[in-house]
């Protein structure tokens, strides 16, 4: 009798773990939480890391690494305002390639952006410290351990997605207007609007200092000013109307990027010697020192750590809905599929990532974690032309209906694929041993996925848009 009441109880226990794990993710968010997700990763962009660029080919090579990086994120925000308002599910990219191309595609996809997501997660806690630190040094205390901060920044921002995506993207829009204000009012500020400015462009701007080899390794930086825009697709599945919040949160995103980084080209530049500026930590913050305005010097840097913290909230929320994602499909342990049966989350993939962003965080050198990520990302936005193309070719315009339909296509497609190749070029002439070690990393774990995972797969499960047979099959 007790053996049946054991057996009974187990039951229970199987189904009720079962009927958690299939709780959906909530339909809560808007159009404004896209556009402070997409531009809450990169903000930060903005205020540190793009002004490399300037130390490698000068003012001008990164106002055109500025520029080209801009078209290049253009067309990923085209392409992806159109597929994820179609494919309106959790994973964004690692999704559509599942549909469209198929598994081997989606699962080094899928790690694409975990690691893009999780590497730059890691570099913004690594900043926290750092920024932390200079103001103790500032005021005094000077050698501050970062590490407990680093370690508090990553832990709080992962509980407060365990809680919630509602309360994480309000936070991330509130915090993220506040940094992007900031810089509008530092460049108006600043501007001979209100009396004599301190500007020097004439005096600071020089031509080319290594001609246009210094605007080809510029580009590598270039792509800080944008890097995750692309992460406004993960908010598919919890969006109220995927069709009209997605594309028009990714693409108000992308506009609202351009504006601050040509912003803060012109005013970094116009207060530094191009030689400082392409070594400062926080140009943004040095701008409004230089400025000599101590209320300029508060709020930049505040906004300096609210642009950071949005960042890092955004890529624990876009790592954990692909990792989520890619276990529901059974492409890692279905325990990952998961959510939270009260808060409505992928509790157990943000949970697992902790753990991996701090070993990072706390083990490994910035502009190692930061050229991983931005390696990541380019292998994701080199698979988008072949997506796009093989989405309209199989289902035409007149076949599905869209949320929104991205204008002259293929052009951006092709623009995208060739810029993609002009960043790896650049890419590969200062970091070409990191290059090639991840891509050897990322070929060893796909026949793993091949030989090992695949066997778990479900196929006729995991294709759960209402399409018709694609054209031509």
């Amino acid at each position: 009798m007790s053996q049946l009441n054991d057996t009974a109880i187990g039951a229970k226990v199987d189904a009720a773990v079962t009927a958690s794990e299939k709780v959906g993710l909530l339909r809560v968010l808007g159009p404004a939480h896209v556009w402070a997700l997409g531009v809450g990763i990169v903000l930060v962009g903005e205020y540190m890391g793009w002004n490399f660029a300037v130390g490698k080919g000068g003012a001008y090579a990164a106002l055109i690494a500025c520029w080209f990086a801009g078209l290049l994120y253009t067309c990923v925000a085209m392409i992806d305002s159109e597929v994820t308002s179609t494919v309106a599910a959790a994973g964004g990219q690692y999704t559509q390639a599942k549909h469209i191309i198929g598994p081997l595609m989606a699962f080094n996809v899928g790690l694409y952006l975990v690691f893009a997501y999780t590497m730059l997660e890691a570099a913004n806690a690594i900043t926290v410290g750092f920024l932390i630190d200079t103001v103790a040094a500032m005021t005094g205390h000077e050698g501050l351990d970062q590490r407990p901060f680093i370690i508090l920044a990553i832990m709080f921002l992962a509980w407060l997605n365990y809680r919630g995506v509602l309360a994480t993207l309000t936070f991330s829009l509130v915090i993220t207007a506040v940094a992007f204000s900031a810089i509008l009012v530092l460049f108006v500020a600043t501007s001979p609007v209100f009396g004599d400015s301190p500007w020097r462009h004439a005096d600071l701007v020089t031509d080319l200092p290594y001609g246009w080899l210094g605007v080809l390794a510029a580009m590598h930086f270039g792509l800080w000013f944008y890097l995750g825009i692309e992460g406004t697709t993960q908010a598919a599945e919890e969006v109220r109307s995927p069709a009209r919040a997605l594309p028009f949160g990714t693409l108000a995103g992308i506009m609202t990027l351009l504006i601050a980084a040509t912003l803060t080209w012109y005013v970094c530049v116009g207060l530094m010697p191009w030689e400082y500026l392409g070594q400062s930590g926080v140009p943004l913050f040095d701008a409004a020192r230089l400025s000599g305005s101590m209320g300029l010097m508060v709020l930049l840097g505040i906004g300096t750590m609210f642009a950071t913290l949005a960042s890092a909230n955004g890529c624990i929320n876009d790592a954990s809905r692909a990792w989520f994602a890619m276990g529901r499909d059974h492409y890692l342990p279905a325990w990952f599929g998961a959510v939270h049966p009260v808060y409505r989350t992928p509790y157990r993939s943000i949970i697992f990532l902790v753990p991996i962003a701090l070993i990072f965080a706390l083990g490994a050198p910035l502009d190692q974690v930061i050229t991983f990520s931005i390696l990541s990302g380019l292998l994701t936005y080199t698979f988008m032309p072949l997506n796009i193309i093989l989405f309209r070719r199989k289902w035409p315009l007149d076949t599905i209906k869209r949320g929104y339909v991205h204008p002259f296509h293929p052009l951006p497609a092709l623009a995208l694929l060739c810029l993609c190749a002009v960043a790896f070029f650049a890419i590969f002439l200062g970091y070409g041993s990191q290059l090639v070690a991840m891509l050897s990393f990322y070929i060893v774990v796909s026949l793993w996925f091949h030989f090992r995972r695949y066997r778990y797969v479900h196929r006729a499960a995991q294709f759960t848009m209402p399409w018709p047979k694609p054209r031509g099959y």
